[in-house]
């Protein structure tokens, strides 16, 4: 009787430690197989960006429909658009007498640092009430004709948006985006700074 006992404890004992190492046969391959890449995975590893560079700036050429960053459906146009002789419209176009104003890749947010310049746009404005102003928004070459429209566009317009929160009338800011159309191709991101820009053009 005695050995029967023990015949069936370790029966027992064997068959749990069987049981438990088909359970980790059938959850570790789950465990260890890969994962399917994410988007920004994907263009980090095609284009050696980190995530950081991601939230600032890229959007490989060809890649924008695929990872949500669709075309914007403004249409590509000649970089003078409005512009003839040194006018916009009928007034006349006053360059470098304000600053221009930098953005991170890919980004169209106004950064701490240059506010001060859309303060100064502000002062200006204020000090002449006869003036307007045209932003012209411009992107570096990173990314398609069409995005770049788009992002220019939002440059123009977000320096646009914070003047007016500034006390200045929307009606008195023209924007115009000039996209990727005057961008020096080929230059890395670093180099490409000054590329991401909207200038401050008076119109008198």
């Amino acid at each position: 009787m005695r050995i029967i006992r023990q015949v069936s404890y370790i029966m027992a004992t064997i068959l749990r430690n069987l049981f438990f190492l088909s359970l980790v046969a059938l959850i570790f391959p789950a465990c260890t197989r890969p994962q399917s890449p994410s988007p920004s995975d994907t263009i980090s590893n095609r284009t050696g960006s980190s995530d950081t560079d991601l939230s600032n700036d890229f959007i490989p050429d060809g890649l924008a429909s695929e990872y949500g960053f669709e075309d914007s459906g403004l249409q590509v146009r000649d970089h003078n658009e409005g512009i003839t002789n040194g006018k916009y419209g009928d007034r006349t176009m006053l360059t470098g007498i304000l600053p221009s104003v930098y953005f991170g890749f890919n980004s169209s947010s106004i950064s701490a640092a240059e506010r001060s310049k859309l303060q100064q746009a502000a002062d200006y404005l204020n000090d002449h009430a006869s003036a307007g102003l045209l932003i012209e928004g411009y992107c570096d070459w990173y990314g398609t004709a069409e995005y770049n429209l788009a992002l220019g566009d939002r440059r123009a317009n977000s320096a646009r948006e914070y003047i007016s929160t500034l006390g200045i009338d929307a009606n008195r800011i023209e924007s115009l985006s000039k996209g990727s159309l005057q961008a020096i191709p080929g230059l890395a991101k670093n180099q490409s700074f000054q590329d991401r820009r909207a200038d401050l053009i008076i119109l008198e």
